[in-house]
């Protein structure tokens, strides 16, 4: 009795140290081309803006990477770029809020 709920806490604590990840990542990739994010992004170099890898990164462990994603997806903030210009980023004009939770999901485990 005593190793099946030894089994079954370490699976529970498997379960929880597994990071977030992206319920449907064709979906995410499709939502990035629509919305133009791959002019700018990539996964694993940067361009005129950071890597998602990066962007996972510089979010790992944080309790609140997600709703910072969300926030910066769509209030469309000044950005400011490693040769000193600055812009306003684009929003992610989807009106679904479990497109946009996949979105930044599939961001944080690059």
């Amino acid at each position: 009795m005593k190793v099946l709920a030894l089994i079954a806490t370490a699976i529970a604590a498997a379960a929880l140290a597994t990071p977030a990840t992206a319920q449907d990542a064709d979906a995410a990739l499709k939502l990035l081309k629509a919305e133009n994010c791959t002019k700018c992004h990539s996964v694993d170099k940067s361009k005129k803006g950071p890597a998602y890898q990066k962007v996972a990164a510089k979010y790992k462990g944080k309790a609140d990477a997600e709703q910072k994603l969300v926030t910066h997806l769509t209030t469309s903030p000044r950005v400011k770029f490693p040769d000193g210009t600055e812009e306003e980023h684009d929003t992610v004009d989807t009106k679904d809020p479990k497109q946009l939770k996949n979105l930044v999901q599939w961001i944080l485990v690059q």
